[in-house]
């Protein structure tokens, strides 16, 4: 299973929300480009990328900053936020990102994640933000009232490369990460889910792991890796079944 690093973009700097609020940030370095650098030199396999501006404008604000991230860094990345017109998800697979992740326009228009995935096969992940599992979106300002499986089958045919299911109440929290809630979504799915929100140590690096029976083939984590309370390499090595937990 991966474990990858999360970039949140705000301002130009690498920060983290609590639960989604863009109020609620922590700045943990001014370069998000030494970020990435920092994450790829400890380990990680693919990296986890959100233009948080964008996502809450609607369109893309950290382009150029996100495209020195790819030159710099070679390891697949995968970028949401503000993704809202074919020609933005045109550019950013051009410029290098590996997976766009749409998820207010693929709340709003199926024919347009259709459209991107006939277009770019296995390079969409949907993006799957719920706040007691009803679907977020509109840089989680908004709820609706579709839940995170409805959602995942709504688009579960159309040849996506993965969902990335946020439990935004645990993002940035470090409460833990919602397990019920992402293996009842693995089951309901036939495409792999990346689980993201609330991981706050090792002792939930391998508390997901028994989802990998269920599909689950990743997951994001961020302000435990910023905050020292989980070791990149160290996870990495227990994701993969090479290092027994150490007590924590």
């Amino acid at each position: 299973m991966l474990v990858i690093p999360a970039i949140d973009i705000k301002n130009g700097r690498c920060v983290r929300l609590r639960q989604g609020l863009m109020s609620e940030e922590t700045v943990y370095s001014e370069s998000p480009v030494d970020m990435a650098l920092h994450w790829f030199e400890s380990g990680a396999e693919r990296l986890h990328l959100v233009d948080l501006d964008g996502a809450v404008e609607g369109r893309p604000v950290n382009r150029e900053l996100i495209g020195e991230i790819v030159r710099a860094v070679p390891v697949p990345i995968q970028l949401g936020g503000g993704i809202r017109k074919m020609k933005t998800v045109e550019a950013y697979l051009d410029a290098g990102v590996q997976w766009i992740i749409l998820g207010t326009v693929a709340y709003k228009d199926a024919s347009f994640v259709e459209l991107a995935c006939n277009s770019f096969p296995g390079r969409i992940i949907l993006g799957i933000d719920a706040k007691e599992n009803r679907v977020a979106v509109e840089g989680w300002t908004q709820e609706t009232s579709l839940t995170a499986i409805e959602m995942a089958r709504r688009y579960e045919s159309m040849g996506l490369s993965a969902i990335v299911y946020t439990d935004i109440h645990r993002d940035g929290m470090s409460t833990g990460p919602n397990i019920r809630a992402t293996e009842a979504l693995a089951k309901n799915t036939r495409v792999g889910v990346i689980a993201s929100g609330g991981i706050s140590g090792l002792r939930d690096v391998e508390g997901l792991l028994p989802l990998a029976r269920y599909g689950v083939i990743g997951m994001i984590t961020g302000r435990a890796l910023y905050e020292g309370q989980l070791d990149l390499r160290e996870a990495i090595e227990v994701s993969k079944g090479k290092k027994i937990k150490k007590n924590c």
